[in-house]
């Protein structure tokens, strides 16, 4: 069974009947149970919801500290090529775009690995276009080796791989992946993948599952907030997230909450995903899947990104650049523009005056 299998249930759903029909009596109502269920879930994320905000911030900010304690783990992405073979509408990578495509060699990946470790990350993240041909396993696994001089964790944000392309990459020295679905709605999905194997929508879904199932420590899903209705595309990716942390339970699953962010072609979304609306998105998932971690990236706002620490969130990057090579190096395309550029140690400094511990490491490479 896979989960795409629920999906096709889903599809039938009165996602746009159901979510009105909640009452602030439903939402008070599930804010005295000790565990969500995916009614629950589905209220959380209705209109009726939106009223009772702080409440349910107070509830998510006690059970992130239970489950947490006042820890925030911080990582950096690191961009080694930007050849891609997909055209997606809303992506600075896709080659339609005419712009000098880059590829780091080794020693250039050495030069940025050193330049991130020095600031004091030991989780890094491994991010590429999505062409097989340019960005091979094998040079993936070249960019491991390196990496794992400087890392104590390697993740990776790559194209969909195999089973065995997993576990390869887990022999090297990969311990987590993140691949965000993008968009759950199937129609909007085929809308916006014009061409390429991203086309390939099952094969998408299917792969955070083969990550679990190459035995890595941790796998990050994820939906870029935007593309479609937020509240069902939250709903959706929520019930992916539990589906995976029931199946895989030695696995931690984690969730990131990208919200659509200005890139170079011109295409806008339809859904406007507020500050309001991703709140709510987050403390849904901390009530709902209280083990898993919430991902907050760069994407956001300073001001928001402080903001959110307490209600939820439990990983954070800092000092990021989306361009291959913009650790060392000016010049590069970004893949999206980020909108908070703090360093990592202001943004330690932050996590220190809100009562938080940034942790740097807490996975070792046993390999």
């Amino acid at each position: 069974m896979s989960f795409y299998d629920r999906l096709l249930e889903l599809e039938r759903f009165p996602f746009r009947e159901r979510f009105p029909e909640y009452t602030d009596l439903d939402i008070q109502r599930i804010l005295t149970k000790p565990k969500m269920n995916e009614d629950d879930l589905l209220a959380l994320l209705s209109p009726a919801a939106g009223r009772h905000l702080e409440a349910i911030a107070q509830k998510a900010q006690q059970v992130t500290r239970s489950q947490f304690g006042q820890v925030m783990q911080l990582f950096t992405p690191i961009y080694v090529s930007d050849y891609c073979v997909n055209h997606c509408e809303y992506c600075s990578f896709s080659y339609i775009y005419d712009f000098p495509r880059k590829k780091l060699d080794m020693d250039e990946v050495e030069k940025e690995a050193i330049a991130i470790a020095g600031t004091g990350i030991r989780h890094i993240l491994l991010l590429t276009g999505e062409s097989p041909k340019d960005s091979p396993v094998s040079y993936m696994k070249e960019c491991v080796q390196v990496l794992r001089k400087h890392f104590s964790s390697i993740g990776i944000e790559v194209n969909p791989l195999s089973v065995q392309e997993y576990h390869e990459l887990g022999e090297a020295g990969v311990d987590s992946l993140t691949l965000f679905q993008e968009v759950y709605h199937q129609e909007t999905y085929r809308k916006l993948h014009i061409k390429g194997p991203k086309r390939n929508f099952r094969a998408r879904l299917d792969a955070p599952e083969r990550g679990c199932a190459a035995g890595y420590r941790s796998v990050t899903i994820g939906a870029l907030l935007g593309l479609h209705d937020w509240r069902q595309e939250a709903f959706i990716t929520a019930l992916h997230a539990n589906y995976l942390q029931s199946k895989y339970p030695d696995c931690e699953i984690s969730l990131s909450i990208p919200r659509f962010r200005p890139f170079l072609g011109d295409y806008h979304p339809d859904s406007d995903v507020t500050d309001s609306a991703l709140v709510q998105v987050i403390l849904a998932y901390r009530l709902f899947l209280p083990r898993a971690g919430i991902t907050l990236s760069t994407r956001e706002p300073a001001h928001l990104r402080d903001r959110l620490i307490h209600l939820g969130v439990t990983k954070m990057s800092a000092g990021v650049s989306t361009a291959v090579g913009g650790h060392v190096s000016d010049g590069g395309t970004p893949q999206f523009e980020i909108s908070d550029g703090r360093s990592v140690s202001e943004i330690r400094e932050m996590l220190y005056q809100n009562g938080l511990q940034p942790v740097f490491k807490d996975w070792d490479i046993l390999v």
